[in-house]
């Protein structure tokens, strides 16, 4: 269309301006163009990162008739296209066991009482197909013990939360520690079940997965031992 409009012969005249020179005007998007005479100076797409109009260009393209540029377009829009997520199962299970623990209290220089405690323990077992989806989880639970061998669809975690009433020593003692979600700056306990399932679930929705079932109360899902999640 550029060479049809500029070929000799063509009875296209130009405009005069204020110093007597000559311009062509094209009544089209002139921020496109800039794209268009870059293609054709370089034989190449070259786009500013984050470009989003690739549309407009396309509709440019169309109205020069450049067809490699065309090409380009496809292609790269081809690119952009996200892969429809595969189908995938996750699983969380979740337990809790008290236990009671007996420790020394110290009240005074020679005085020391003998306290108790409950500590819950919990452990909980994920099982994922989507690799991605495990490695969030897994990055999600930054500091807790646990099986964390890659390629393995299974990731175990055990926790304990520290008791107001049992003393930092008594706790490190007994080889007890804690689960930390989130990342720098919110950083916080996961200190039970409802804490631990609400940031799974978080985990699931993001990457596609819908809730299956719940056992033992479908009502009650924080609450619960088992969550399953699929995604077609």
């Amino acid at each position: 269309m550029l060479g049809a409009m500029f070929r000799a012969g063509t009875p296209m005249p130009p405009n005069l301006n204020s110093q007597g020179g000559v311009h062509y005007f094209i009544d089209r998007d002139g921020k496109a163009f800039r794209h268009i005479l870059n293609f054709l100076r370089l034989g190449r797409l070259d786009l500013p990162l984050g470009y989003g109009e690739t549309a407009l260009l396309r509709a440019e393209a169309d109205f020069y008739q450049i067809r490699p540029l065309l090409d380009a377009l496809r292609e790269l829009e081809a690119s952009r296209v996200t892969p429809a997520p595969t189908a995938a199962l996750l699983h969380a299970d979740v337990d809790v066991s008290p236990r009671l623990v007996h420790f020394s209290d110290r009240r005074g220089p020679h005085h020391y009482e003998l306290s108790s405690v409950q500590v819950d323990t919990f452990r909980a077992n994920l099982f994922c197909t989507d690799p991605e989806c495990l490695r969030a989880l897994r990055a999600r639970f930054g500091v807790a013990s646990g099986d964390r061998a890659e390629g393995s669809p299974h990731f175990h975690l055990e926790w304990a939360p520290c008791p107001v009433e049992l003393p930092e020593a008594e706790y490190g003692r007994l080889g007890l520690q804690p689960l930390w979600t989130g990342g720098p700056g919110e950083r916080r306990e996961v200190v039970g079940t409802p804490s631990f399932l609400e940031e799974v679930l978080r985990v699931a929705l993001e990457h596609g997965f819908r809730l299956d079932s719940v056992f033992p109360d479908p009502e009650d899902l924080l609450n619960s031992r088992s969550l399953r999640f699929v995604r077609h």
